[in-house]
């Protein structure tokens, strides 16, 4: 049975593997509330539900971002790795149970984007790639946590199913003592019995021969009367 630690220690032997296939950064354009964007695409393969989740977190770090189904706007965001100044910064995300699709515009003001070989895109395409590392590697985590918290339940339901079994062959112990004790006192009340019903033997003929020497009395009483 693994441990987390043996899964960690897994991932981190395959994450650079990973990271590689994962972190394919390209740009592109999208038309966002009928305004076309030039920006930059990252594709994830993992639970798209939760990898949005993580995105719209680091998004909260740049500033006040607010979203409308699966559009995400930071108004100033603050990164001095594209700019000095506070930008534009808007996003969309398409997820699905098996990925999610990011695509980030980066507006440094007067309509322009950081697109390829511009100001901040090797900047920009770092934030995606990095964001990748860090949400496949806490997916990782999250499986890893997931199978050994079932792996551990599991144990413990396992001890707690021993610890019955011990209670249960401790009571039936128990329960044996008592029935051993019962059939000894069984055997001696049938003993006892057995030397009653041999004493009753004794008494009934001796209550016979008095029934009989009884009888024979009152007939002889009987006889006087008729003399």
């Amino acid at each position: 049975m693994k441990t987390l630690l043996q899964y960690i220690l897994i991932y981190c032997l395959l994450a650079p593997i990973t990271s590689t296939i994962a972190q394919t950064v390209y740009a592109g354009e999208s038309t966002v509330d009928k305004v076309k964007l030039s920006g930059l695409y990252l594709t994830i393969q993992g639970d798209g539900k939760q990898i949005e989740k993580d995105w719209e977190a680091q998004l909260q770090t740049y500033g006040r971002a607010t979203s409308s189904r699966g559009t995400y706007r930071v108004p100033n965001a603050s990164i001095s790795a594209i700019s000095s100044e506070p930008i534009n910064l808007i996003s969309t995300v398409k997820s699905s149970r098996t990925s999610a699709t990011i695509f980030t515009a980066y507006d440094l003001g007067s309509g322009t984007f950081v697109t390829p070989g511009g100001t901040g895109y090797a900047a920009a395409e770092d934030i995606l790639k990095n964001f990748a590392s860090k949400t496949l590697y806490e997916q990782e985590v999250r499986v890893a946590q997931t199978s050994f918290d079932d792996a551990q339940k599991n144990h413990q339901k396992m001890v707690r199913t021993g610890e019955k079994l011990q209670r249960d062959i401790e009571q039936n112990a128990k329960e044996k003592e008592k029935l051993l004790k019962r059939i000894d006192d069984n055997a001696k009340e049938l003993e006892q019995l057995i030397k009653d019903q041999a004493t009753n033997k004794t008494d009934q003929e001796t209550a016979l021969t008095e029934l009989d020497s009884r009888k024979k009395n009152m007939e002889a009483v009987k006889a006087k009367k008729n003399n």
